[in-house]
This record gives structure tokens, sequence and C-alpha cells, in this order.
């Protein structure tokens, strides 16, 4: 498509779901990439991979397009700043869902539980909570359970917070002045915080504010567990991509520690 063409097609009014295969698929569920053969080469050099639904838009011809952001793009926590470079397009026939809306309704009385990983990628060991979460995504889950990598998306996250979810872990980096790579298990207590949200950053992410701000919005309803890790770099004043050693020698463990918090808490059966 030409440059015209794209901006039609950034104008048009989003969709809020499309059927694939049977399956309602909307934004926030992943899908992996079948680029149809005999197109666009770069399309066809994203071929098997994964990535997440951002939105559904439709073309100046009026067809459906998913507009999605890849799994493995270190740039997909930079907000509006990696659009449109970070985004790309593809029909309903090119790609083949993951995880959906319709699979992640858990059978009655099974409880809805969200796992977010959160965190800056390119500040160190902030990567923390996005590093698990892409560990947990390659597990298998009972229904019920959806793990999303937030990145620094505050405002996503908050209004995820507000979906009715009955357990919410938290993944993040958590100084509080321990040995690096120290983990915890924390239930922040709103209560005794401060009046008020704290302004949000657009890049970093406070789970503390986050919460405040989706209490201020509507009733945040359920348990909320922070799976915490004690950080020994936060990047300095260039930043820096990867974790240090001791962070990332923590990350099975906090791994195993988020299942462990679903499968008892909740009496969740777990598949290895």
């Amino acid at each position: 498509m030409n440059e015209w063409e794209w901006q039609l097609l950034e104008e048009n009014v989003r969709t809020e779901s499309i059927a694939i295969g049977g399956m309602e698929v909307k934004q926030g569920d992943r899908v992996r990439l079948r680029p149809r053969e005999g197109g666009d080469i770069f399309d066809l050099a994203l071929a098997g991979q994964t990535a997440m639904v951002e939105a559904i838009e439709q073309d100046y011809e009026g067809k459906l397009h998913l507009a999605v952001v890849l799994d493995e793009d270190p740039g997909k926590d930079l907000g509006l700043l990696r659009q449109p470079g970070h985004r790309f397009f593809f029909s309903a026939e090119e790609v083949e869902p993951l995880e959906t809306a319709a699979l992640r309704q858990p059978p009655a009385g099974r409880p809805r539980i969200l796992i977010a990983g959160i965190g800056n990628i390119f500040l160190g060991d902030d990567g923390f909570g996005v590093e698990v979460a892409q560990q947990l995504q390659q597990m298998e889950w009972p229904s019920g359970v959806t793990i999303r990598d937030f990145g620094i998306r505050s405002y996503d996250l908050a209004y995820a917070l507000l979906d009715g979810y009955d357990l919410v872990v938290l993944v993040d980096a958590t100084p509080r002045r321990s040995a690096p790579g120290t983990l915890y298990v924390i239930e922040p207590d709103l209560d005794a915080a401060p009046p008020g949200s704290p302004a949000l950053d657009a890049h970093a992410m406070n789970p503390v504010s986050v919460l405040q701000l989706a209490k201020s919005m509507g009733p945040v309803s359920g348990r909320t567990v922070l799976v915490g890790c004690e950080p020994a770099t936060l990047g300095g004043e260039n930043g820096h991509m990867g974790l240090s050693g001791p962070v990332a020698a923590a990350v099975d463990e906090a791994a195993r520690m988020v299942r462990k918090l679903v499968g008892i808490t909740r009496g969740i059966d777990r598949r290895e």
C-alpha cells in the first residue's frame, strides 16, 4: 500500500472484534502470523512469529486488517512513539489465533486470573517483569488464566484491572534495599498509600500508582499480589538493555512462584 492508502487505513473506525476460524479475536489477543504465499517478502519473513493484536482496522475498500505488534519486538513498549514502524498489518486469513477472548472464558465456577508483567526493557533490571511474562507465555495454563506483557503501558493495565478478575498477579522490579535478585511476594495496601494517584510516567510504571488510578476509574475486585525482584541496576542515565546476572538468575524462580500462587491461592490445576 502507498502512503495515501495507509493514511486512509488509519482514519477508518476501528472494529471491536473479528471472527477467525470460528473464534472471536479482539484487541489484546495473541496470534501466530501465517502470511499468504506470494505475498510481500517482508511479511513472509515474519511467518511463524507470534504477535499481539493492537487494533482491527478497515481499509478504504472496506476490508478488515489486524494491526499487530510482534512479541519479540524490543520496541513494543515505546507507546505511540513506535507507530507506525513497529506495527504490521495482516488480513484475518493470515493469522492463527493463539489466545482469544473465547478461550479465556473459564468454565463455570473457575476464577479469572490476570498475570501482568510490567517494566521498561530499556532500563536494565526494570525489564524483569517483562522477561518473566514472556517465559510464562511459553507454558500451558488452564482456561481463565490470562498472561500479558504490559511493558510501560500504565493505562492499558489500569483498564485491565477493571475487568473483574478474581486474582491479579503483578510481576515487576521492586527496590527494597535487599541483595539483587531477592524475590518478594507483596499484597499492596492501597489504604495505607498517600491519597491521590501519583502522576503516571510515560517511561515507567509504578504498580501502586496504576492500582490507585484503576480504583479512581471504577471498582477493582478480587485480590492483587505483586511478585517483585530486587534490581541491581535500572540502566543508569543512558539506559541499558538486558538483565543483570542476579536478576536474570531469579527469572525461573519467579515464574515458579507465580504458578504456585495461581495454583494454591485459587485451587487451579496446573499443567506442566
